[in-house]
């Protein structure tokens, strides 16, 4: 991506940071300094990201608590963020309405029986607006499974080709592309109705 594209796709953030607060759900381990989402909250400091102390342990519960512990400091709706086990803790968290959430980018989600999650994550249309990104090689879930689980979550699906995990380790450091996506996703979410 050229520097006036990365250029417009910050500006299209900052602005979309106005009426919504963009908050980062990393997966197992947390996310490390060189994944996209750290690159992320490095250069949008006023985002925020959950915060927890048993990263190494894959419990949902944990996951949905820290997301709702952020959700009561936001001012604004909330667009969630979730990476691997932090996009499945979204899905968790928006099986129900949720009013101070307006969407959720859920990037390379975990498929949910490699943590016996089945039943804790809903198999129909969330309470949000979503977009599941994927990838044809990612080993924590096979892109005919992210399809099937974007059509139950009624999320958008963005295919990103032989992406691996769409992490760090996949070669996925600032990810331009990423930012662009989720600029047009929060563009296409509006602002949000002003209280009367």
């Amino acid at each position: 991506m050229q520097q006036s594209q990365l250029l417009l796709v910050e500006q299209k953030l900052t602005e979309a940071a106005k009426h919504f607060e963009l908050v980062l759900v990393p997966g197992l381990y947390d996310s490390g300094e060189e994944h996209w989402q750290s690159h992320w909250q490095r250069r949008f400091p006023a985002w925020r990201r959950i915060s927890q102390r048993y990263w190494n342990q894959p419990d949902i519960d944990l996951w949905v608590d820290a997301i709702r512990r952020t959700l009561a400091q936001c001012q604004r709706p909330a667009i969630l963020i979730g990476h691997s086990m932090g996009a499945l803790a979204c899905c968790a968290l928006l099986a129900e309405p949720c009013s101070s959430v307006a969407g959720a980018m859920l990037v390379a989600p975990a498929e949910p029986a490699r943590f016996e999650l089945e039943e804790r994550i809903p198999q129909h249309r969330l309470s949000v607006p979503s977009m599941v990104i994927a990838s044809h090689d990612d080993p924590l879930l096979r892109l005919d499974r992210a399809s099937h689980w974007a059509a139950c979550w009624g999320s958008q699906l963005v295919d990103v080709g032989e992406a691996g995990h769409i992490n760090a380790e996949a070669g996925f450091g600032p990810w331009p592309y990423g930012l662009s996506v989720l600029a047009q996703f929060a563009s296409a979410l509006g602002a949000p109705p002003q209280p009367s």
